[in-house]
This record gives structure tokens, sequence and C-alpha cells, in this order.
């Protein structure tokens, strides 16, 4: 049985049928549409000022931090996942090693190799948590693998960081919206809202603790990050906040209009419940193909020449093609009728 809340929330999303692709972009539920459509009006009106977003961006901030698990103190904002993760990648030690995940995504990659001076070590997914030796200062990876939907054993890479005392950086942007995720658990987390929480892009948040947060310098410092935003505008004293805020990166503010409506209907939800039906349609969806089941809401298989991706695209199903792979992604406005509409075009 669907719950009414995930019920309604299906709802806000219209019939998109044939929608495959959230793990590339999402698509924005009824009330983030009104929303911007309203706001935008009020623009063009000029009816609209700087500080009137600041409720918006305190309202977004609080509906993430209780989808996550933490308290708001804790979250700070910015409006790309590379921007933050290069806050994690200039803490780290000359010298120090940090472990990623073969083929991880990018953003979470390039702000490591960006320092020559320290030790970045690429190991398999399934091989991250016995890459851990005494010498790692960090474990950095995502939960949810883009390329291929793989989740990350979550509990193994805790427990041997904890082992050897290194932090935890977990990019949950592929997870967020439609895999529980408990940010407490690590040390700093990040995530853009743009795909599972089908928020506009621009919107991004970083989770820290207090065992990370000495070490952290909050190298993008600007307005925004202000203890009282709208009296520290101006040098040249400094008087950044004393929680997560002093990394605040200044908010694109037509996109956390859209964001808030979005974020708060997610954390409205049992996110196991989007889980389960996710995963569930896409084993389906792996049945249908006469592959292993995934277990996930992100099903990819080898594609090398683009022929299936070319093939569905051609049929009015949007997926996307990902290291030589397909990979179509379920969400709440997805249902049975799509997997079979896969099925359909792939066995003609």
């Amino acid at each position: 049985m669907t719950s009414p809340e995930l019920a309604a929330a299906i709802e806000a999303f219209g019939d998109p049928r044939g929608y495959l692709a959230v793990a590339s972009i999402g698509i924005p539920p009824r009330q983030a549409v009104d929303a911007l459509t309203a706001d935008l009006a009020a623009w063009a009106a000029a009816d609209r000022d700087p500080q009137g977003y600041d409720p918006v961006i305190r309202s977004t901030r609080a509906s993430y931090a209780n989808l996550v698990g933490v308290a708001p103190e804790r979250v700070a904002i910015g409006s790309q996942t590379s921007v933050l993760a290069s806050i994690a990648a200039a803490a780290v030690p000359p010298g120090a090693e940090v472990v990623l995940p073969s083929g991880d995504f990018s953003s979470m990659v390039f702000p490591f190799l960006q320092r020559p001076d320290i030790r970045v070590r690429h190991v398999p997914l399934s091989g991250l948590a016995d890459a851990v030796t005494d010498g790692t200062w960090m474990v950095a990876f995502s939960l949810v693998q883009s390329a291929t939907g793989e989740v990350a054993d979550v509990a193994a890479v805790r427990e041997a960081a904890a082992r050897v005392g290194a932090y935890t950086f977990c990019d949950t942007t592929q997870a967020v919206g439609v895999h529980p995720v408990d940010a407490s658990d690590y040390d700093l987390t990040v995530c853009h809202s743009y795909k599972w929480l089908c928020a506009p892009r621009g919107v991004a948040f970083l989770t820290i603790s207090d065992r990370i947060n000495p070490v952290l310098t909050p190298l993008h410092a600007g307005w925004y990050a202000g203890a009282d935003v709208w009296r520290s505008v101006y040098g040249p004293e400094m008087a950044l906040a004393t929680d997560a805020r002093r990394f605040d990166v200044s908010p694109a503010w037509q996109a956390w209009i859209g964001a808030e409506q979005s974020i708060a209907l997610f954390a409205g939800l049992d996110i196991r419940e989007v889980w389960d039906r996710t995963s569930g349609l896409g084993d389906a969806l792996c049945d249908e193909l006469g592959i292993p089941q995934q277990h996930q809401a992100i099903v990819t298989w080898p594609d090398p020449f683009g022929q299936d991706l070319v093939k569905l695209i051609d049929a009015g199903i949007r997926v996307s093609g990902r290291a030589g792979r397909v990979r179509a992604s379920f969400h709440l406005w997805n249902d049975e009728s799509d997997v079979e509409a896969v099925a359909r075009v792939l066995r003609a």
C-alpha cells in the first residue's frame, strides 16, 4: 500500500511517462513551478528585495536538515558540489592520503586532484573499506555512484575509517530524496538538489560534524557567511557566523524559491518507502531485460556503441548514457508502465 503522503507527492509531478533520467536532472513538482512563476511575476513588477529571500533560505535549510537527520546549524549552503567539496580538499594536510573509489564523479575527485601535495589513491568501490590504512586521512566517496547506481557499503567504510581515525566525506547527490541518508553518520556530506530532490540547479548543501569542524577553513567566505548578514556586508572587519553558516556561499535567489517547495515535499516523506518503490521498479526492469537484479533506483547495462540509448530516446523514453552504459533511473512519477515501455522498445 502506498502511503497517503507518497500518493500526494506522486500526484504533484503530474504524468511524465517515459522520463527515466532523474539521475541527470529532476523535474519540479507543481508547487515549485507555481512558486517560481509567482516569484518571477513579483520580480518583474519590482516587488522583490534581497532580504525577502532570507526566510525562504532559512526554511529550506531546515527542511534539508530534517531530511538528512542533522540540526540546521550543521548545514551550510552553496551552489555547486565541487565548490563545497573544495573545502574538504583544502583541509587535507600536505602529504596526507585520501582514498576515493575509481570512477567516482569528477566533482568529488577533481578538488582533491588539484592538491599535488597530497596522496590520492583510487580503488574499486567494492574494496573501499579494505583500502583504508593507518595512513589514510580521509575516505571520500559517493553514496550512490553516478555511472552505475551502485550503493556503497557505508557500514564497512565507516567501521574501517573509525578504526584508524580517518575522516569520512560522502557525496549524497544521487541519494538524498530517493535513498535514506543520515548525514550524522559522516564527518562531511555534500548534496546538490537538482536531481532526486527535484529542485532548480544552484542549490547545494554541506553538512559538517563537530569532529571535522575545527580543521576546516571557510575558503569562500563572503557576505552571506557573516554573523549578522545585513550588518557585515562591508570590510575591513570580518565577523563570520560561528556555526556552519560561515561556509555559506551567497544564494542564487530564484533557485531557492523552487527548492523550498521541492525539498519540503521530500522532507515530509518516508524515504525508505520511496527507495522500496524505486528500487523495486529497477529490479522489475532487470527481470524484463534478463539481467541480474541490481536492487537500485538507477539501473544500468552495457551499451558501448549507444544503440539502446538511441532506440529508447527515439521512442520518446528519456534515459541517459554514462561510461559506455545505458542509465535508467526511477523516481516518484514512474510506475510499471515505464518498465514495460523500456522492455517493449528494446525487444523490438
